[in-house]
């Protein structure tokens, strides 16, 4: 190894070190105020996001090739330029007198303006190195249309603001950057990825995979099954469905592989089961704590109307993959651990869900919840020998947790920057007018553009990010035409998680794909089928009660009836098969069945139900009748 390679890592592992230090001290800081409060919001968020800036510097070098010594020096050397810079800032911005309404008469001072435009630029750098430049170039032409808006023409014209009151509606306010996506992240958000990181260092997350193949296993196409089963479980805490995905898909994918599933179907199953983990009660990613935040609606409303859904992601998918094994003639795996085994040995793991479920249908504070969570987790790892956590793995955990964050608090900040531009400029109002004309008020073009939006916004943005911006941009086109505010959101959150396995960009496929081996864009097309939950289900969500409210017992009922049969029809169609191969015929009987679960008239979907019943029965007897065919002539 030559002088300048030692002197690069010597640096570089000296970085390390203290980014670990930085994080485990961001993560015991974020405790704190989730127990004490003591901070307010001008306060707290201001040294979260310069906290949170500072170890993105750290851990993601502006050059990260040690291979010249000149250049990654040079670029170090900058990296703690923006450090310092980011630290006087932020005790600047800390600092400012609120109470002082002086500099909303007379403006703020060059030093302030200096201040809040370092922050706004080395956020948009961050957002660079953790997010990329897409969701740079979308909060840059927010703040360009702020800016430069009065030379537009016509309806999509604004005020047009100087640089000073940008920097003072965003930096210097909770409007902005330091406004409601930021306040969930640094809050909720940061608290419930702290307590996954620690289910993955406790040894809680191979108890749920484990659990996952003695369940699921011995059945037909069980490794796949048991996929999708570890995906619902751990997906809810991970916080990201890339994440997910290379957690569990390091097992499944490969005993999927052995098992007789192509490269691609076994990638497909897993990207679409990990990204269904996003809308999985009881934690459902982030996204579901910034719509508590949007709506007004309590996050344990929010939980119970979406599980229901979630169960039926997962049916859907598993019917895929149940439909895959048939047409391939899969079995079972022949040996898995009894679930009393597996039960025996990892219970306790059980504990921490079950606690921060029951407190958040309770209605408890969610940041108290996830702090329980923690608490609970620890303690139940800690009780059982083989579990036992020393001092290292406890401070792993609240390093990984900090550092699992990061992305999400940054991508949160600059969403706010979309977000406060729209609030300052009016333009959600112009951009509703326009949909609505566009779409020609009919909700069935809405919806498609909608998708179409949430599918090319995910190219570049993550999904808690994709639905902030498609938030307040879409959902007063749905409640414009009737849809309600809870299920307006649901719909887009649900579409913002398409982009994970929608082509030509579909980030989990991609991911799954590296760990099978095999064609990144054969294995998103793959996810997509698998993922047609995220389609049809937020379509049932628009036109039926599936989104259950007091009162409208019978429409859910009703609404889950018709999602299923759709599921079933769909499912049918594009497979080809069901207990065995479906003549042409009986697939575009089908086909017709499913689309008349849409329509708004109850004997129409009766008639659909009933073809889908029959041809069921049909094709299940046909399958008997091969089978005693088979048998008879062995």
């Amino acid at each position: 190894m030559s002088e300048s390679t030692t002197t690069c890592k010597w640096i570089s592992d000296k970085i390390v070190l203290i980014a670990a230090l930085a994080a485990i001290s961001l993560s015991i800081f974020q405790i704190w105020q989730g127990i004490t409060a003591d901070l307010a919001a001008t306060i707290f968020r201001p040294i979260h996001l310069s906290w949170v800036l500072i170890l993105v510097f750290f851990t993601l070098p502006l050059i990260k090739s040690q291979r010249s010594t000149g250049l990654y020096l040079i670029g170090r050397v900058i990296d703690f330029i923006f450090i310092a810079a980011i630290a006087w800032a932020s005790y600047h911005i800390v600092a400012f007198d609120y109470d002082d309404i002086s500099f909303l008469l007379d403006g703020l001072t060059t030093l302030d303006q200096i201040s809040g435009l370092i922050i706004l630029v080395l956020l948009l750098e961050a957002t660079r190195r953790t997010v990329g430049l897409v969701m740079v170039f979308i909060a840059a032409l927010f703040l360009v249309y702020a800016i430069f808006g009065n030379y537009l023409p016509g309806s999509v014209a604004s005020k047009g603001f100087a640089i000073e009151e940008i920097i003072r509606f965003h930096i210097y306010s909770t409007n902005g950057v330091y406004g409601a996506p930021l306040a969930i992240a640094a809050g909720v958000v940061f608290i419930f990825v702290l307590f996954g990181a620690f289910l993955q260092v406790t040894g809680a997350g191979k108890f749920f995979i484990d659990a996952s193949f003695s369940i699921a296993g011995k059945y037909r196409g069980g490794p796949a099954k048991a996929s999708v089963i570890a995906s619902a479980a751990l997906g809810s805490i991970s916080g990201s469905a890339i994440a997910n995905t290379v957690t569990t898909g390091a097992l499944t994918i490969p005993m999927m592989k052995k098992l007789g599933y192509k490269p691609e179907q076994a990638a497909g199953i897993e990207a679409a089961a990990s990204t269904g983990g996003q809308i999985m009660p009881p934690v459902m990613g982030a996204g579901a704590f910034v719509m508590a935040q949007f709506t007004g609606i309590p996050y344990s409303e929010i939980l119970l109307v979406s599980i229901a859904p979630a169960i039926l992601y997962f049916a859907c998918t598993l019917l895929y993959v149940h439909l895959m094994a048939c047409k391939l003639g899969l079995q079972g795996m022949e040996i898995t651990e009894k679930i009393s085994v597996v039960l025996k040995n990892g219970w306790h793991f059980l504990v921490p869900l079950i606690l921060i479920t029951s407190l958040l249908l309770m209605s408890y504070s969610p940041i108290l919840v996830g702090i329980s969570g923690c608490v609970a987790i620890l303690v139940a790892a800690t009780c059982r020998k083989h579990s036992r956590i020393t001092v290292g793995v406890f401070f792993e955990g609240m390093k990984e947790g900090a550092l699992l964050a990061l992305p999400i608090s940054v991508a949160c900040g600059t969403a706010g920057i979309v977000v406060g531009v729209v609030g300052q400029t009016g333009i959600g109002l112009q951009f509703t007018q326009f949909l609505m004309a566009l779409s020609g008020g009919y909700l069935w073009s809405v919806l498609g553009l909608i998708a179409i939006a949430a599918v090319i916004l995910g190219m570049g943005l993550p999904v808690t990010a994709a639905y902030i911006v498609l938030s307040i941009m879409a959902v007063p086109s749905l409640t414009e035409l009737g849809v309600g505010l809870l299920a307006a959101h649901m719909i887009v959150f649900w579409l913002s998680q398409t982009s994970n396995v929608t082509p030509p960009i579909a980030l989990a496929a991609f991911a799954a794909a590296g760990i099978a081996n095999t064609s990144p864009m054969r294995s998103a097309v793959q996810a997509f089928k698998l993922a047609q939950g995220f389609f049809i289900i937020p379509i049932m969500m628009a036109f039926s009660g599936l989104i259950w409210m007091d009162g409208q017992n019978v429409d859910f009922v009703i609404a889950i009836v018709l999602t299923i049969g759709l599921i079933v029809a769909f499912a049918g169609t594009i497979e080809g098969r069901l207990a065995t191969k479906l003549p042409l015929l009986a697939r575009g009987l089908l086909l017709i069945a499913g689309f008349t679960m849409l329509v708004p008239y109850l004997y129409i979907n009766i008639a659909g139900i009933a073809i889908i019943v029959v041809v069921c029965l049909i094709n299940y007897r046909l399958s008997r009748t091969e089978d005693e065919t088979v048998a008879a002539s062995i």
